[in-house]
C-alpha cells in the first residue's frame, strides 16, 4: 500500500517537459555513437597501412581486432563506473580515452604499436563510452524502451556511412595522409563525445513518464524478477537464453559483415566499386534494423523477436544455395537481411535486459550481457576462416548459419518466455 502510494507521488513530481526533453537524449546517443562506430569504417586505413609499412593483409587487420575484443571485455567494467560515478563523468573518461586512443596512434612506428595505441586504448575508450548512453536511454524510458534504444545505437550502424569518405578524403589528401588522419579523428572525435556527455544524465528517482497509467507503473515495478543485481541475474535462466541467443545473432551478423566483400567479387563477380556501394547499402540496413527491432521487442517481446530474427537468418542462408554468377539480386537480399538482423540484436539485447532484469542495475547488467557480441565476434571470425581455408569457398559457411538459427529459435522458444507478474498490491 505504501509503495503504491509513492508511485502516485511521484507521477505528480514530474511534468510534460521531461516527457518531452527525453527524445533529445536519444539524439544525443545517437550522436555519439555516430563518433563511437567509426571502427566499422576501419577497413579504410588498411590498405594505405599495408602500403606504408609493408605489412601483410592479416597484420593490417590486428588494430580491428584487437579493439572489439577490448570493446566487449570492458562493458562489464563501464557498469561498474556508471554506476559510481554517473553517465556524464563515465563518458567523458571514455570520451578522452578514445581521443587519446587515435591521437597516440598517429605516433606509431609500426603495425605492433598501432594496435596498442588503437586497438587498447581506443577500444577500451569505446567499450566505456558505449553503455552510457544506452543505459541512460533505458531508464528514462522505463517502459517500451525498445524503440528509443534502437534509435540511440542506429548512429553506430550508419557510422561508417558519415566516417568513412571523411576517412578516404584525409587519407588521400596530400597535406594530411594516413597518420595524420588518425591525429585531427581523435582530436575531433574527443572534443565531441565530451562535449555531449555534459548532457547525459539519469532521471531522478523515482520519475514516471507524464501520462503514465499507475496500474501499468506498478505491475512494471512488482514483476518476478524486478531490479535484478548481476550476481542475481547470472542465476536465472533468462540470461543463459538472451546470452546464448544474442550471441548467434552477433556470430551470424558479424561472418556476414566479414565476407560481404570477398562474397560480392569472387562469387557474384561484381567489380570492387559495386562491392563498397554494395556494402554502403548494407550499413544502411544495419542501422536501420535497430530501431525496427528495437520497436518489434516492444511490440512483441523479447521471444517472438528473437525467433523472428532467426527465421529470417535461417531464410536467407537457404537461399544462398542458388548463388551462381550474376546473382547480383540474391548477393544483395541476402546481405542486406544479414546485416539488418545483426543491428536488430544490438537493439533486441539491450530492450531484452531491462525487460527481463530491470533497469535500477542495468549499466551493470548490460554490461555483462554485451560480453556476448565478443564472443560472437571471435566465432563468427574462426568459423568464417577455417570454413574458407577447408573448402576454398566462404558459401560453406551458410548451412552453418541455417543450423545456429534453428538452435537460435529453440533457445529462444524455450528460456526468453515472458516473466509472470505477482499479484498486484492493492
Amino acid at each position: 500500500m505504501i509503495k503504491n502510494k509513492m508511485i502516485e507521488q511521484n507521477l505528480k513530481l514530474f511534468g510534460v517537459a521531461a516527457e518531452k526533453s527525453r527524445w533529445l537524449l536519444v539524439i544525443i546517443g545517437l550522436l555519439i555513437n555516430v563518433c563511437l562506430g567509426s571502427i566499422y569504417a576501419f577497413s579504410i586505413f588498411r590498405k594505405p597501412l599495408e602500403s606504408l609499412w609493408e605489412i601483410t593483409s592479416s597484420q593490417s587487420g590486428y588494430p580491428f581486432m584487437v579493439f572489439l575484443a577490448i570493446f566487449a571485455i570492458t562493458m562489464p567494467l563501464a557498469g561498474n563506473l556508471m554506476a559510481k560515478w554517473g553517465p556524464k563523468k563515465t563518458t567523458m573518461l571514455g570520451g578522452l580515452l578514445v581521443g587519446t586512443g587515435w591521437v597516440a596512434a598517429s605516433f606509431s612506428p609500426n603495425i605492433t604499436i598501432l594496435t596498442l595505441l588503437y586497438g587498447v586504448i581506443g577500444g577500451a575508450g569505446v567499450g566505456i563510452v558505449y553503455g552510457c548512453p544506452i543505459a541512460v536511454v533505458a531508464k528514462w524510458f522505463p517502459q517500451k524502451s525498445g524503440l528509443a534504444i534502437g534509435l540511440t545505437v542506429m548512429g553506430f550502424g550508419v557510422s561508417a556511412l558519415v566516417m568513412a569518405p571523411l576517412m578516404k578524403a584525409m587519407i588521400d589528401h596530400p597535406d594530411i595522409g594516413i597518420l595524420q588522419t588518425f591525429l585531427y579523428l581523435g582530436i575531433s572525435l574527443g572534443i565531441v563525445i565530451l562535449l555531449l556527455a555534459q548532457l547525459l544524465s539519469f532521471p531522478p528517482t523515482g520519475w514516471i513518464p507524464a501520462g503514465t497509467k499507475l496500474t501499468a507503473v506498478i505491475a512494471t515495478t512488482t514483476t518476478s524478477t524486478s531490479d535484478l543485481s548481476r550476481q542475481e541475474m547470472l542465476k536465472t535462466r533468462h540470461f543463459y537464453a538472451l546470452w546464448a541467443t544474442y550471441t548467434i545473432g552477433c556470430l551470424s551478423g558479424l561472418m556476414a559483415v566479414g565476407i560481404a566483400f570477398p562474397i560480392g567479387t569472387e562469387i557474384t563477380k561484381l567489380n570492387a566499386a559495386m562491392v563498397a556501394l554494395a556494402v554502403s547499402l548494407f550499413a544502411v540496413f544495419n542501422g536501420l534494423g535497430r530501431p525496427l527491432f528495437g520497436a518489434m521487442t516492444d511490440k512483441l517481446g523479447p521471444k517472438y523477436t528473437a525467433i523472428i530474427s532467426f527465421a529470417m537468418i535461417l531464410s536467407v542462408s537457404l537461399l544462398v544455395s542458388f548463388f551462381e554468377q550474376g546473382s547480383t539480386i540474391l548477393y544483395l537480399f541476402t546481405f542486406c537481411i544479414l546485416w539488418m538482423c545483426l543491428g536488430g540484436w544490438l537493439a533486441i539485447a539491450p530492450t531484452s535486459t531491462g525487460i527481463f532484469f530491470g533497469k535500477k542495475h542495468y549499466a551493470q547488467n548490460y554490461g555483462v550481457v554485451f560480453t556476448a557480441f565478443g564472443a560472437g565476434a571471435i566465432l563468427g571470425t574462426l568459423i568464417s576462416s577455417n570454413i574458407k581455408d577447408i573448402t576454398g569457398s566462404y558459401l560453406g559457411m551458410f548451412p552453418i548459419l541455417a543450423g545456429l538459427a534453428i538452435l537460435g529459435m529453440i533457445i529462444a522458444a524455450i528460456g526468453l518466455s515472458p516473466i509472470k507478474n505477482k499479484s498486484i498490491e492493492k
